[in-house]
């Protein structure tokens, strides 16, 4: 685990000291990353479009022939939350407000009544041993996280905090659907706000990626290197577009 925060220190490191970027150059990777992002969060989740389809309904507002309409709005969603979340990389806080409001943003168009809102009622993972948690005990568990957390935040790596910030909003679960998302736009805001690229889970590691954060239940570190190793990826993938 060391050895793998040295690597990503080291790739920092190149990153940083090709900064700053100039306005133009921003734009374009957050625009870049947004296409990015949503394909492959959308994805993980069973979302049909493609990459390029992703890319027309974000950038051209256009829909595509024979996708189902919640696919669609998956997509138009998951970009407002999004840039709800770049306009929060200046900040060094995670807070309720801000999570109920990305859930909001990425769910509104498919349920209005359930986004951002916590779920009053049990939800089963399928293929999974562990139970999420209680729905009369979300408020508290989500309470005592962010606390728990934000204090964290001082004393470990910026890395081992966006990982651990994912795995225990995952296994708290506190929506009704679109948590998945939520804990990986989380986890990129984190990451931003201390100066990381972002983090794409490309849906061929899906297995992998659900396997780590099942492991992680009794293992946290099985999902923690799952995370260091995209952040390397995430990191060399940034240096080859900004080099």
């Amino acid at each position: 685990m060391n050895e793998l925060l040295r690597k990503i220190d080291d790739l920092q490191k190149i990153i940083n000291s090709k900064r700053p970027l100039n306005e133009t150059e921003k734009k374009e990777l957050k625009d870049y990353f947004a296409i990015g992002l949503t394909y492959s969060s959308n994805a993980l989740e069973g979302n049909s479009l493609t990459i390029s389809e992703t890319k027309v309904v974000l950038e051209d507002g256009l829909t595509v022939g024979g996708k189902p309409l919640k696919d669609i709005l998956e997509a138009v969603g998951h970009k407002k939350a999004y840039d709800f979340m770049y306009s929060l990389t200046k900040e060094k806080n995670i807070s309720e407000e801000n999570i109920k409001q990305l859930h909001k943003l990425f769910y509104q168009g498919i349920d209005e009544n359930n986004a951002g809102v916590y779920r009053q009622q049990r939800v089963f993972i399928s293929g999974s041993e562990y139970s999420v948690a209680p729905h009369d005990e979300i408020e508290p568990l989500m309470e005592e996280m962010l606390v728990e957390l934000n204090e964290r935040r001082r004393i470990i790596h910026p890395v081992v905090f966006a990982a651990e910030l994912h795995q225990k909003f995952v296994y708290i679960h506190p929506f009704v659907d679109g948590n998945g998302r939520v804990a990986r736009l989380l986890m990129n805001m984190a990451l931003l706000q201390d100066g990381y690229p972002i983090v794409v889970i490309p849906p061929i590691c899906r297995s992998e990626y659900i396997s780590a954060l099942e492991k992680g239940h009794k293992s946290p570190n099985v999902f923690m290197q799952f995370i260091m190793e995209r952040v390397m990826e995430a990191q060399r993938d940034y240096i080859r577009l900004i080099g």
